[in-house]
């Protein structure tokens, strides 16, 4: 049984369509600025938690002290 060339013609239209939106939101993702801004937000959000950030505090008087203590002596 022949297809009716107009129906086909509606598919093909219709398919390109939604695959230049799958384009448009795949290259929207891949976007290395939004990338970036998704792994800033990432950090920031590691760095929110109290167990990183007093750690980190932590951290950083320790290595103030030991400069100091060198810088000192």
């Amino acid at each position: 049984m022949a297809r009716d060339p107009e129906k086909i013609q509606r598919e093909i239209e219709k398919t390109r369509d939604a695959l230049e939106e799958s384009l448009d939101a795949l290259a929207e993702r891949a976007n290395p600025k939004n990338l970036i801004e998704g792994g800033k937000e990432q950090v920031a959000a590691r760095l929110a938690d109290p167990k990183i950030k007093y750690s980190l505090i932590a951290v950083g008087a320790l290595v103030g002290l030991a400069l100091l203590r060198s810088i000192l002596r």
